[in-house]
């Protein structure tokens, strides 16, 4: 049974008409009010009850009523200090459930119903009906689902839920809910730090990637600057070319009447000598040779052979006699 200056306290604050009094209206919702939190009180009578502003997400602020107390889940976790505020809507509306924290006990960042400001959303809120929902209910689905991940950080993770999950036909629908919605968002916070490592990964790559566009764009542009060059010096070549076959057939012996040997002429009578005997010694070789052939065919006899042999190296003789004494001995290499 609630202690007799808390059922004061109740019926004293929401029969006030003061300007100080609270957001609720309707007298079958204070009904309502008074009803559950003296529900409440039953099973946990340690909590307090107090009257405050309460400033909604939007701006507006409210006189609204609430109940404070700790939530002893485990005998070796520290208890949890629980705040409830009641909405000016309630039952209709749920209530607004925050867990203090301190220095010593930090709420873990990753908590599936707990934010790190100590805002609570468990299941039990977001499914909220009137009626069936009530605030006893809600402390009692508060202390199961903290019991099993407790909200402070070094006392609970997301192995401890699966490792104490029992058997599905020992536990209700709504705990059962509760440890599947708790075990989905720890995969969910594990699948987001793999999803922003692997975006990080991908990053680092990009920027690798870019760089190699960079250096591949610049290797293409030197490419094709040395094919523009080199196009250029094809042309160049071409043009030489077409100047050099240009002078070829200006200086084809057919066409003008003359030897090739003709085109090329001494500076002076001294190379005009040496050129001639030059050309007289390169005959001579090649008559040789063709001496040397006839022989092995047998189109010319030995003897003929040596006798014009003689002769020849006679003649060849005095060219080479002549070159050396004009041109020196290096020009016979």
């Amino acid at each position: 049974m609630a202690p007799c200056s808390s059922i004061q306290f109740i019926d004293t604050a929401l029969s006030c008409n003061s300007p100080l009094a609270l957001s609720y209206t309707d007298r079958k919702q204070k009904w309502v009010i008074r009803k559950h939190i003296l529900s409440l009180l039953e099973d946990y009578p340690d909590f307090t009850l107090s009257t405050g502003k309460f400033n909604h997400n939007d701006g507006s602020t409210v006189n609204l009523l609430n109940s404070s107390g700790y939530l002893h889940v485990s005998n070796s976790m520290p208890p949890i200090h629980l705040t409830i505020w009641l909405h000016e809507d309630y039952p209709y509306m749920p209530p607004m459930v925050f867990i203090s924290a301190n220095t010593s006990n930090q709420i873990h960042q990753n908590h599936p119903f707990v934010d790190p400001c100590g805002f609570t959303t468990s299941p039990y809120l977001q499914t909220w009906l009137n009626p069936g929902c009530n605030l006893r209910g809600l402390v009692h689905n508060l202390v199961k689902i903290f019991s099993h991940d407790h909200p402070f950080s070094y006392s609970s993770s997301d192995s401890s839920i699966s490792t104490s999950f029992t058997h599905p036909s020992l536990v209700s629908k709504r705990e059962a809910l509760d440890r599947l919605l708790g075990m989905l968002h720890y995969d969910m916070v594990v699948l987001q730090a793999k999803t922003e490592e692997d975006i990080e990964g991908l990053s680092i790559l990009q920027v690798v990637m870019e760089n190699r566009v960079d250096v591949a764009r610049n290797i293409i542009t030197e490419l094709e600057h040395e094919r523009m060059q080199l196009k250029e010096r094809i042309m160049e070549m071409a043009e030489e070319a077409d100047v050099f076959v240009n002078w070829l057939k200006v200086h084809d012996p057919k066409s003008v009447g003359y030897e090739m040997e003709d085109a090329f002429e001494g500076a002076d009578e001294e190379s005009k000598k040496a050129i001639n005997a030059l050309a007289a010694d390169r005959g001579i070789e090649d008559v040789i040779y063709e001496l040397d052939k006839a022989v092995e065919e047998g189109v010319v006899s030995f003897d003929m052979y040596i006798k014009q042999v003689r002769n020849l190296a006679r003649d060849q003789f005095s060219h080479r006699d002549l070159l050396v004494k004009l041109k020196g001995p290096d020009i016979l290499i």
